[in-house]
């Protein structure tokens, strides 16, 4: 199938976002949603735990279309990048054909009842995602098991901020996923709450939680 993008500028802001992702996760995965002319592109941060999905972090991005189209997929990123080289001008999108599975993907946010629960300043976001990475290189060493290496991430990330303006006990987490996908933009982040799920909001794009 093919999507057509609105114009350049949003291939460019797509390019951008699915390597940033890459970066999180090289052979990780990337949910197309499409819905009449808007395209929400899906990004899994940080995989949750137990049958609820707790600690569940991502990513989101939405991008206007130029024709409508109905399209919900899980696709390899490396897919999408493949298809980025092959054709680096224009404004359409072949989606790739092989579909995978994410685990997830299969947790959904909710799509109504989100209420305004307060901001944090962007500055804070990018001090906590500063500290928290450079507490991950410092704790895992060169040789450390994945096993080891996952605990000390889920423990760094999974600690409330220290500072988060107006909203208490948001995850670490949130700080991580925006400065990583390039979110943390602006002077406050926008924060939303709706059931047991928390919404991050800049002016490029959203983190939900978990």
């Amino acid at each position: 199938m093919m999507l057509r993008l609105a114009d350049a500028e949003a291939r460019a802001d797509l390019v951008t976002y699915v390597g940033r992702a890459r970066q999180l996760d090289a052979g990780g995965a990337v949910r197309l949603q499409a819905t009449g002319a808007v395209l929400a592109v899906w990004v899994g941060v940080l995989s949750g735990q137990g049958l609820t999905g707790a600690g569940t972090t991502l990513g989101l991005r939405v991008l206007p279309l130029a024709a409508p189209a109905q399209l919900d997929v899980v696709v390899p990123l490396a897919g999408l990048t493949d298809r980025f080289a092959r054709e680096p001008q224009g404004t359409d999108l072949p989606v790739p054909p092989t579909q995978v599975r994410a685990a997830w993907a299969a947790v959904s946010a909710p799509q109504a009842g989100w209420r305004p629960v307060g901001e944090i300043p962007v500055q804070d976001l990018n001090t906590v995602a500063a500290q928290g990475i450079a507490e991950i290189a410092s704790g895992a060493p060169e040789g450390s098991g994945a096993h080891a290496v996952d605990a000390l991430r889920r423990s760094v990330w999974s600690r409330p901020m220290p500072t988060a303006g107006d909203v208490e006990g948001m995850p670490a987490a949130a700080a991580f996923a925006s400065y990583t996908l390039g979110f943390a933009v602006g002077t406050s982040a926008q924060v939303y709450a709706a059931g047991n799920w928390h919404r991050l909001t800049t002016p490029v794009g959203h983190v939900l939680l978990r």
